[in-house]
């Protein structure tokens, strides 16, 4: 049984996300920032950093969002959503992955972090403005991968895609202007329908 530990519209989207591109049964299991409970000691006994996204796979335990897309991928994928192990296309697929999360998201996070998730005496509002400019280059660096129809990988849907449109959606919602083409390739790869299902699944758990 897989079960993914998370809260609507942190890390653990892109995790749930994949899950419907793959057609897997799962489990959502809340993790109430809210209520404390990802400082719980049985939530801390899974991810000892007391973050999301995390996921058991049977007796794996696994943290960290990239390697719980690349473990879902390669395990249950099929061939799909990653390049054949080993080829040209899988090395760029891991380099634009690596890109997205260490230096397009990172200073997206850095903006969360003081705006709102450190504690307020942590916070420095001075480094925001370094930050979206961090982030407005790392965008002019992975936009000429894209395609105007198609994807990272030209015609291959990825892990790489899910993990930039995320991110890039993430970027909207801190009301970061994005390029006609970026933008128009998160709007595209948004309406994918497995999407539309994770956000359905993280809704419904807020209700139970």
């Amino acid at each position: 049984m897989i079960t993914l530990y998370g809260y609507p519209h942190t890390r653990s989207l892109r995790i749930s996300w994949l899950l419907e591109e793959l057609g897997l049964d799962w489990d959502y299991s809340l993790v109430d920032f809210n209520q404390g409970e990802h400082r719980s000691k049985a939530f801390l006994s899974i991810n000892p950093a007391g973050k999301v996204p995390a996921l058991t796979d049977g007796e794996l335990t696994l943290v960290e969002s990239g390697a719980i897309c690349l473990h879902l991928a390669q395990k249950y994928g099929q061939g799909l959503l990653l390049p054949q192990p080993g080829s040209d296309a899988s090395a760029l697929h891991h380099q634009l992955m690596i890109f997205v999360l260490c230096e397009l998201e990172q200073p997206l996070w850095t903006i969360g972090k003081h705006k709102f998730a450190l504690p307020k005496d942590k916070r420095v509002s001075a480094v925001i403005d370094t930050a979206c400019w961090e982030f407005d280059k790392a965008c002019k660096l992975i936009e000429p991968y894209l395609s105007e129809q198609g994807f990272l990988l030209g015609d291959q849907f990825s892990v790489a895609d899910i993990l930039l449109t995320h991110t890039l959606n993430w970027a909207r919602g801190f009301k970061l202007p994005l390029s006609e083409r970026l933008d128009g390739y998160r709007t595209r790869i948004s309406a994918r329908p497995a999407l539309a299902s994770a956000l359905a699944k993280e809704s419904a758990v807020l209700k139970n």
